[in-house]
C-alpha cells in the first residue's frame, strides 16, 4: 500500500513539473492617456531585458514575465515614458501623459527607421510643432525656424514678403554649386529651387560678372510650407548625419513631418489672428548744413525744414496682416485624419507690396489589418506675391540702391502725373508706383507610405515600406516696366519692357525598404534596413522678355523686340542605400551603411559613386558607474563618419549652343563654355566629434560637437585654351576644408505643474 502510495506521488510531481519550469506570470491591462484614450501601438518592455509587446489599437496589452518582481516600462512617441513595478500577475493598468520634449528623443537616422536621441551619435536639432510657431502666427518658415537651433545661417532672400530663405548649415560646401540643405516633406523631396525672374535686363544685376540667380531677385520654394502644418522638423547638418541621402545630402538635410489625427475625441479648431506690422528703426536723416548740400550740387538758400526722409516716406508705415486658421482632427480604431485650411494675408511696408497664400492639408492614415496599413498626406498650396524691385541692381533702378543715392533736398513727387528723373538715375517713389513684380503658385504636394509586417514575434520581426511623393507646382511670373518711367524716356534705352515668365516642375520618388529587427536575449538588439529607390526630376522655364512697348501698352505683342529664353532641367537618379544599428542594452551603439547613386547629371550615368557612415555612441551613465540617484544623469560620448555629395548641374557635361542665323537660314553656333563627358559629383567628407551631458535628471544639460569637413571634387569654371574654340569648362578641380565647435546649453529652471 505504502509502494503504491509512492508511485502515485512520483507521477503526480513528474505530470506538474512541466508545469513548474515553464510556469510563466501574465501581466495584462490597458494603457490610457490623461483623458481616458487609449495609447495605441505603445511599447511594453519587461526592463533589463528584451522581452516586450506592444498594445493593440484600444491600449490593451499582455506579456508574460518569467520572476516577479519585474519593472515594465511603457513607451510612445509623444508620451513620457513610464516604468512601473509589478509584484504579482494580474491586471495593471497605466496612464501616460502627452510631453511636448518627448518628441525630442526620438530622431531619424536611416530612411525608414528612428533612434532614441539619448542612442544617436550626431548632433541632430529637432524642434517641435509648440517650439515652431509658439504662440505668434509665423508668416512663413524661415522665421518659423530663426534661433531654434544652432549650426545654421538662416537668412530671407529679400525683404519681399514671401521672397523665401537661404539656409546653410555648417559653413561654406561650395563654391558654384546650390549650398542649400535637402527639404523632404513627409517623404517628399521637394523642390527648392531658385528661379531668376529675367528681371536683369532691367536691373543689371549680374553685370558685375555674378550670373547668380540670386542676383535676379529670385525666390525659392520652400515658401510654400505652412508652418502651422508641421509637427516636427529635423536637422542633419553634416554628411556624417546625413550620409545614408547620398548625392543630395551635401547642404545637410531638413525632414518635415506634418501633422496627423491622434486617437480621441474629434477636434475642431479655428483661429483668428490679426497682426500690426511696422518698422522697429529706420536709420532717419543725418544733419545737413547748406554747404553740404551745395558741396554735393544741391541748391543754394534751400530751407533745411524741407528736407525729405524719403525712407520714412517708403517704409515708414503700419499694416494689418491676418491669418484664418481651421483645423480638425481625430483618430477611430483603425483610421485617423488631420485637416487644415490656411489663409494669411500680409500686406507689405511698401506700398503695392504683399502677400497671399492659402493652404489645404489632408492626411489621412488607414490600418486595414494587423499587418497592412498605409498613409496618405496632400497638400494644396496657391500664393501670390507683389514683391516690388528690390534687391541688386548695377543701374540704381531697384529701390534700394536708388534711395541710397537719394539726396532728401530732390522733390521727386509727380506733377500733372509724370514724375521727374531724380538724381540717383531712378525715382524710387515712381519705381514703388507704377511698376509690377509679381508672381503666382499653384502647387501640390502628396505622399504615400505603406507597411507590410511580413514577420512579426518577440524577438524577430521584419517589415516592408514601401513610399511614394509627388511634387508639382506652376509658377507665373509677371514683371512691368511701362514705358513711362523716366529712364526709360531717352529714345537709346529700352523703351519700357514686359517680362512673362512660366516655370512646370514636376518631381516624384518612389522607394522601397526592408527593416528587419532582430532582439537577442543577451542584451544585443539589431536594426537593419535595405532598399532602393528611383527619383525623377523635370523643370521647364519660359521666359519671354519684350521691349521697346507701345505707348502705354504692357502686351508682349505690342512691343518692338521680343526674345524667349527655355530652360529644361530633366533629372534621374536611381542607387540603393543599406545600413545596420546595433545596440546593447542602450549601453554601447554603433551603426554603419552605404548609400550608392546614379544619376544623368554625371558625364557617366551609369556610374555607381558610394557614400559610407560609421557611427559610435557610448552612454557610460547606463553602466552604473554613477549609481541611482547621482548627479550625473546622462555623459555620452560619440564619434561618426560620413560621406555626401552634390550633383553637378545638368549642363556642365554638355557643350550649349546659340541659336543665330548662317546665311539666311536658322542654324547653331556654340557657347564658350565646353562640356565635360567625365565630370562627376563634388564629395564631401566629415569626421564629428561630441559630448552629451546631463546633470539633474537632465534640467541642465550640454551638447558639445567638433567637426572637420572636407569638400574634394569641387566644381569649378576652368580657362581652357582658346584655339579649342572654347574659352573655359567645368571641372572637378578644388578642394575645401571647414571646422567648426558647436555648444548648445539647455536648462529648465522651472518645472512645476503651474508653471515652467
Amino acid at each position: 500500500m505504502k509502494q503504491n502510495n509512492l508511485t502515485n506521488r512520483v507521477f503526480l510531481f513528474l505530470l506538474l513539473l512541466p508545469c513548474f519550469v515553464f510556469a510563466q506570470n501574465t501581466i495584462t491591462g490597458t494603457v490610457s492617456m490623461d483623458n481616458g484614450d487609449p495609447v495605441s501601438f505603445a511599447n511594453v518592455i519587461e526592463k533589463g531585458t528584451s522581452n516586450g509587446t506592444t498594445t493593440d489599437i484600444d491600449g490593451n496589452y499582455s506579456i508574460d514575465v518569467t520572476n516577479l518582481p519585474a519593472i515594465l516600462a511603457f513607451s510612445s512617441l509623444g508620451f513620457t515614458t513610464v516604468e512601473q513595478s509589478v509584484s504579482s500577475a494580474g491586471t495593471v493598468n497605466v496612464t501616460m501623459a502627452e510631453s511636448a520634449q518627448a518628441l525630442d528623443e526620438v530622431v531619424i537616422t536611416g530612411l525608414a527607421t528612428s533612434t532614441k536621441r539619448s542612442n544617436a551619435a550626431n548632433a541632430v536639432a529637432s524642434i517641435s510643432a509648440e517650439e515652431l510657431t509658439g504662440v505668434t502666427t509665423q508668416s512663413g518658415l524661415d522665421g518659423a525656424l530663426y534661433g531654434k537651433f544652432n549650426g545654421a545661417e538662416i537668412k530671407a532672400n529679400s525683404g519681399s514678403p514671401g521672397g523665401g530663405i537661404s539656409m546653410r548649415l555648417r559653413g561654406v560646401t561650395s563654391i558654384f554649386g546650390d549650398q542649400q540643405p535637402l527639404f523632404i516633406v513627409d517623404g517628399v523631396y521637394v523642390d527648392n529651387s531658385t528661379i531668376g525672374l529675367g528681371n536683369n535686363v532691367v536691373s543689371e544685376a549680374a553685370g558685375g560678372g555674378n550670373p547668380s540667380t540670386n542676383q535676379d531677385d529670385a525666390s525659392n520654394r520652400i515658401a510654400d510650407i505652412d508652418p502651422e502644418d508641421i509637427e516636427n522638423v529635423e536637422i542633419l547638418k553634416g554628411a556624417s548625419a546625413a550620409a545614408i541621402y547620398g548625392s543630395r545630402a551635401a547642404g545637410g538635410v531638413v525632414i518635415i513631418t506634418t501633422k496627423r489625427g491622434r486617437r480621441g475625441d474629434a477636434k475642431v479648431s479655428f483661429a483668428q489672428t490679426l497682426g500690426v506690422r511696422s518698422p522697429t528703426r529706420l536709420l532717419g536723416l543725418r544733419d545737413w548744413d547748406q554747404s553740404e548740400i551745395e558741396g554735393l550740387g544741391g541748391p543754394s538758400n534751400f530751407n533745411l525744414n524741407n528736407l525729405r526722409d524719403y525712407e520714412a516716406e517708403l517704409f515708414d508705415h503700419q499694416r494689418i496682416s491676418y491669418t484664418t486658421r481651421f483645423t480638425t482632427s481625430g483618430a477611430a480604431d483603425k483610421t485617423d485624419y488631420f485637416f487644415g485650411v490656411t489663409h494669411k494675408n500680409e500686406p507689405g511696408l511698401v506700398d503695392n507690396t504683399g502677400y497671399v497664400k492659402s493652404s489645404v492639408r489632408l492626411n489621412i492614415g488607414q490600418k486595414f489589418t494587423d499587418w497592412f496599413d498605409i498613409y496618405v498626406t496632400s497638400n494644396y498650396i496657391n500664393s501670390k506675391s507683389d514683391r516690388g524691385f528690390f534687391n541688386n541692381g548695377n543701374a540704381n533702378r531697384t529701390i534700394g540702391y536708388a534711395l541710397a543715392f537719394t539726396y532728401p533736398w530732390e522733390d521727386l513727387s509727380p506733377t500733372d502725373g509724370v514724375f521727374p528723373q531724380g538724381g540717383a538715375g531712378s525715382n524710387v517713389l515712381e519705381t514703388v508706383a507704377i511698376t509690377t513684380n509679381r508672381e503666382e503658385i499653384n502647387r501640390f504636394i502628396g505622399s504615400a507610405t505603406s507597411n507590410l509586417k511580413l514577420v512579426n514575434t518577440d524577438q524577430n520581426r521584419l517589415k516592408l515600406v514601401l513610399q511614394g511623393g509627388f511634387d508639382q507646382y506652376t509658377l507665373r511670373t509677371t514683371s512691368i516696366f511701362p514705358k513711362a518711367l523716366s529712364y526709360f524716356r531717352d529714345p537709346s534705352s529700352l523703351g519700357g519692357v514686359a517680362i512673362s515668365g512660366t516655370t512646370v516642375n514636376t518631381n516624384f520618388n518612389l522607394s522601397a525598404f526592408l527593416v528587419h529587427n532582430l532582439d537577442l536575449d543577451n542584451g544585443l538588439s539589431f536594426t537593419t534596413q535595405f532598399g532602393n529607390f528611383l527619383q525623377n526630376f523635370d523643370r521647364n522655364t519660359v521666359i519671354t522678355i519684350a521691349t521697346g512697348l507701345n505707348g502705354s501698352q504692357t502686351n508682349l505683342g505690342q512691343s518692338s523686340n521680343v526674345s524667349t529664353q527655355q530652360t529644361l532641367i530633366p533629372q534621374k537618379d536611381t542607387g540603393f542605400f543599406g545600413q545596420t544599428e546595433i545596440n546593447f542594452k542602450d549601453m554601447i551603439i554603433a551603426t554603419g551603411g552605404v548609400r550608392g547613386d546614379k544619376s544623368t547629371n554625371n558625364g557617366d550615368a551609369n556610374e555607381t559613386y558610394y557614400y559610407p557612415k560609421g557611427n559610435l555612441a557610448i552612454n557610460i551613465h547606463n553602466f552604473d558607474f554613477f549609481g541611482d540617484g547621482g548627479v550625473i544623469s546622462n555623459l555620452k560620448p560619440r564619434v561618426a563618419y560620413g560621406e555626401a555629395g552634390r550633383f553637378p548641374n545638368f549642363n556642365d557635361r554638355f557643350s550649349l549652343m546659340n541659336a543665330q542665323f548662317i546665311d539666311g537660314s536658322s542654324g547653331v553656333s556654340p557657347q564658350n563654355l565646353r562640356g565635360n563627358p567625365n565630370i562627376g559629383p563634388e564629395r564631401q567628407k566629415e569626421l564629428e566629434y561630441g559630448l552629451d551631458l546631463g546633470v539633474l535628471e537632465n534640467r541642465v544639460s550640454l551638447e558639445a560637437s567638433f567637426y572637420i569637413k572636407t569638400i574634394d571634387d569641387l566644381l569649378i569654371e576652368a580657362d581652357v585654351p582658346t584655339s579649342s574654340g572654347f574659352t573655359s569648362t567645368v571641372k572637378n578641380a578644388g578642394e575645401l576644408e571647414n571646422k567648426g565647435i558647436e555648444l548648445a546649453l539647455n536648462a529648465t529652471i522651472f518645472d512645476t505643474p503651474d508653471f515652467s
